[in-house]
């Protein structure tokens, strides 16, 4: 199994990509810190882990909290011992509007969960991964920080943040024997992304897939095979990278 014997903690454990790449990693033997605001859906993804036989431990929290935060990676320690693997996937989205629209508050929290959310993760498990003489570290960005598109302004420059704060950690950590690596997706059949639809979702549907030459949206499973691919031992040469699975849409 690609992580047989280690300890991963997930955000956003509680719906789409988290709740995944949870099940995934726990197939593929690791142990699992569920961590979400939404208490019921990180409760769920519990049970489903449970419903297997897998080994997982739910947290509630708000990742734009540095106090829940350092909690996280606290509880992970007391639970397990270690932590081998950050993955920094919560996030949310925002309705399509032109950018001279955007309230403030809703700039406020949208940057604050998709990029102070990272930022926190990876402060508070740093220093425990240093002691540990090495770990892995994903971030979930994003297509719209790679390639943005009119409507969604502080989404866009949340996940362009997400992914030059990959950049300068991998850099950083190397020597400690970290890796730090990011995802960006495509659309993805997730609430997050029908969430950011609006009212006409089956037109908006539509529209998006006539972008994507591959012929259709992701799925969560095709983003938690390639979380596991950047997490598990076969990527070791791997950090600093932003792996685009979005179908060929940022070509």
């Amino acid at each position: 199994m690609k992580l047989d014997g280690k300890v991963a903690l997930i955000t956003g454990a509680g719906s789409g990509f988290g709740r995944a790449s949870a099940l995934l990693f726990a197939r593929e033997g690791a142990k699992v810190v569920l961590v979400d605001v939404d208490e019921n859906g990180a409760v769920q993804t519990g049970n489903m882990l449970g419903s297997e036989g897998r080994q997982g431990t739910v947290v509630l929290g708000d990742v734009a909290k540095a106090a829940d935060a350092e909690r996280m990676v606290q509880e992970t320690l007391r639970v397990y011992g270690r932590l081998d693997v950050l993955f920094n996937n919560a996030g949310i989205g925002m309705p399509h509007m032109p950018s001279e629209q955007v309230p403030e508050d809703l700039w406020e929290r949208v940057l604050a969960v998709n990029l102070k959310g990272v930022f926190l993760g990876c402060k508070y498990a740093i220093p425990l991964m240093k002691r540990q003489g090495g770990g892995v570290i994903l971030n979930t960005a994003s297509m719209a920080g790679v390639r943005p598109r009119v409507g969604s302004l502080p989404y866009a420059a949340s996940k362009g943040g997400v992914i030059t704060l990959t950049k300068a950690l991998a850099v950083e950590l190397a020597p400690y024997r970290i890796r730090v690596n990011c995802l960006a997706p495509v659309a993805a059949d997730t609430p997050l992304f029908f969430g950011m639809l609006g009212e006409n979702r089956e037109a908006g549907l539509k529209a998006f897939l006539e972008t994507i030459p591959w012929g259709r949206i992701a799925t969560a499973d095709d983003i938690a095979q390639a979380a596991l691919f950047l997490v598990s031992d076969a990527a070791e040469m791997i950090t600093g990278t932003c792996l685009q699975v979005d179908g060929g849409r940022g070509l």
